[in-house]
């Protein structure tokens, strides 16, 4: 079986939705715009994702769109507004867009160090 070199991608994403640029930045991740795919393998391409902070959202979602966590105690839930993250921490949001797009197992963590956002 022929080896395939790692290959660097780099998406601009100024301008786009953020579902468009995070889906991209997960078939590039998984490996599957290769035809050497095989889904228990790592695939070693990296993805570097520029310009996060000017990530768009269509129609209301950047009010309306909550990120929630809980820290396990009562009473700690806690929510933040996409426009309140994307002042905060515009990286956060897409990093979280594609960690949900990507296969909930161990290659999962491997996917996500391969992946670098620059807002």
């Amino acid at each position: 079986m022929k080896m395939e070199i790692a290959q660097h991608h780099v998406i601009d994403a100024a301008g786009k939705p953020v579902g468009r640029v995070a889906t991209q930045a997960a078939i590039l991740l998984r490996g599957k715009h290769k035809p050497s795919f095989e889904p228990h393998k790592e695939n070693m391409d990296t993805v570097e994702i520029n310009n996060a902070k000017l990530v768009v959202f269509t129609g209301k979602k950047m009010k309306q769109k909550m990120y929630i966590r809980h820290s396990g105690y009562l009473g700690s839930l806690k929510s933040v507004s996409a426009e309140e993250m994307m002042e905060k921490k515009p990286e956060f949001i897409l990093q979280t867009a594609i960690e949900h797009m990507l296969p909930k197992n161990r290659l999962q963590a491997k996917m996500m160090k391969r992946l670098t956002i620059h807002p």
